[in-house]
C-alpha cells in the first residue's frame, strides 16, 4: 500500500542526493529506508530507482511518485499544522447564523475587529428569516448563533451580550404619537410592518397582542430595515424595532418611538454555541469582543 511515508522518503532522497544523506535528515537508518522502498516495489511490482555507480536514478514509476510527493507532502504538512492550530483554538472556520435580522448592523461592528484579532480564522455569516438557528447549531451547520430567543438545552450554552427594548415606531403626526405607551387595542386598526416571519416568532404578537386577544388590521413583511423606516415615515404603517436601532437608523426621520405597554418589551441579544465548544479560543474571543461592542 502506498502511504505518505513512502512519498516522504522519495522526496528526501531526491533532495539529499543519496539514501545515506536522507537517512540522516530523517533520523532513520539506511537499511530502514531501503527496506521501505523494497517493500513498496514488491507490493506494486515496479522499480522505484536503480543504482548507477554511486548514484540513484529514478525509474518512470519513481519519477511519477516523486512528482506526486512534491505535490502531496506539503499538503499533508500544511494539514497537520492547521489541525494543530485548531486543537489550540487558533485556526478554523467560524460560521455565524443570525435569527435577529436587525442585529446585522451590530454584528458588522464586531466582525471587523474580530478579523483583525484572529487572522487565521475564516468567517462566514448566514442570515435568513426562515433560518432554524437552534437546529443548525445542534447539527454543526453553524458554530455561533446570534439570537434574541435562547433556549434551554443541555448541549447548548447562551451568553447574553446586551439588553434593549422593543419600541413601536410611528410617524410623528400619528394619532398615537406623544403617548407614554400603547395598549394592545391601539394596534387593531394599524398596518404592522415587520421582518417577514410568522407571527409566532414575533414578540409583539406572542407577548403583547395575542395574550390580549388583539390583532392588527394588516401584517406586512418587509425585507430591509431601511425600507421599513421609510414606509413608517410616509405613514404607510407602524413597526416594532429595537430602541437602539431606531435611534441610529431613524435619526433625522419624522418618526416617534413609543413604549409597548406600561412595562415595555425588554429583550437581550444572546450568542449561542455548543457546550463542547465553550473552550475554543476564537469562539471565546468573539464573545468577549461582542460584549465590548454593545451597539
Amino acid at each position: 500500500m502506498l502511504d505518505r511515508h513512502h512519498l516522504v522518503i522519495l522526496r528526501e532522497v531526491s533532495r539529499a542526493g543519496s539514501v545515506t544523506a536522507a537517512a540522516e535528515r530523517m533520523n532513520l537508518s539506511q537499511p530502514a529506508i531501503s527496506h521501505a522502498i523494497a517493500k513498496l516495489e514488491a507490493q506494486h511490482g515496479v522499480g522505484v530507482w536503480r543504482k548507477t555507480g554511486r548514484t540513484l536514478q529514478l525509474t518512470q514509476a519513481g519519477a511519477y511518485l516523486l512528482a506526486l510527493a512534491e505535490r502531496l507532502v506539503p499538503e499533508f504538512e500544511h494539514a497537520e499544522r492547521v489541525l494543530a492550530d485548531m486543537a489550540r483554538g487558533r485556526r478554523g472556520a467560524l460560521r455565524i447564523g443570525m435569527e435577529c435580522h436587525p442585529c446585522e448592523t451590530w454584528l458588522m461592528r464586531v466582525t471587523g475587529p474580530f478579523l483583525v484579532e484572529w487572522p487565521d480564522v475564516d468567517l462566514e455569516v448566514r442570515t435568513a428569516f426562515r433560518f432554524d438557528g437552534i437546529a443548525a447549531l445542534q447539527a454543526h451547520e453553524i458554530d455561533l448563533l446570534v439570537t434574541p430567543d435562547p433556549v434551554h438545552a443541555p448541549d447548548l450554552r447562551f451568553q447574553p451580550v446586551f439588553d434593549y427594548e422593543l419600541v413601536l415606531a410611528v410617524p410623528r403626526a400619528h394619532r398615537l404619537a406623544g403617548r407614554a405607551f400603547i395598549e394592545p387595542a391601539d394596534l387593531i386598526d394599524e398596518s404592522l410592518l415587520s421582518v417577514p416571519v410568522t407571527p409566532d416568532r414575533l414578540d409583539i404578537y406572542t407577548r403583547f397582542l395575542i395574550p390580549a386577544g388583539c390583532r392588527p388590521r394588516r401584517h406586512v413583511g418587509i425585507e430591509t430595515t431601511e425600507l421599513m423606516l421609510q414606509l413608517v415615515a410616509a405613514g404607510r404603517g407602524v413597526s416594532v424595532l429595537p430602541d437602539w436601532l431606531l435611534q441610529e437608523e431613524g435619526a433625522g426621520m419624522p418618526i416617534a418611538a413609543l413604549r409597548i405597554g406600561p412595562a415595555g418589551l425588554p429583550k437581550s441579544i444572546n450568542l449561542g454555541l455548543r457546550a463542547t465548544d465553550v473552550e475554543t479560543d476564537y469562539l471565546r474571543g468573539f464573545i468577549e469582543l461582542a460584549g465590548r461592542i454593545r451597539h
